[in-house]
């Protein structure tokens, strides 16, 4: 089954959209482009298969019963400074999942790193497919 990828609203839309213009019009950084490839290339993955091998997914349990939902983590990249994370949840409807956060790895979990994180909003579910 393939799911459908959402953004959360608003932060993750919106950086999704400025990566995406940019990236077209051919403004955007190297540093930008870089992460908008990771990051296209996960999210494909993450619809045709969430446990795909190479996005290393799992849930991250301080955040889950911080947000009150079972919030998972995806690598963008790995063994590199800083590397960047998805983090995500399933919904709002059975065949969706939900972008709520795109942070580098927190350094030490063991120091309440993951309190750091804060993740955006779950989209309503409109009606009006």
């Amino acid at each position: 089954m393939a799911f459908l990828i959402r953004m959360g609203i608003p932060e993750m839309e919106n950086l999704w959209n400025k990566l995406q213009k940019e990236y077209k019009s051919g403004t955007i950084s190297k540093k930008d482009a870089v992460l908008y490839k990771k990051w296209g290339k996960a999210l494909k993955l993450l619809s045709e298969n969430p446990r795909h091998p190479s996005l290393q997914s799992h849930d991250i349990n301080q955040l889950s019963e911080r947000y009150g939902m079972r919030v998972w983590q995806s690598y963008l990249e790995n063994k590199t400074s800083g590397a960047m994370r998805m983090f995500w949840v399933y919904g709002p409807d059975n065949q969706s999942i939900t972008i709520v956060g795109l942070e580098p790895h927190p350094e030490d979990s063991k120091n309440g790193a993951y309190n750091r994180i804060k993740l955006s909003d779950l989209p309503e579910l409109s009606n009006d497919k």
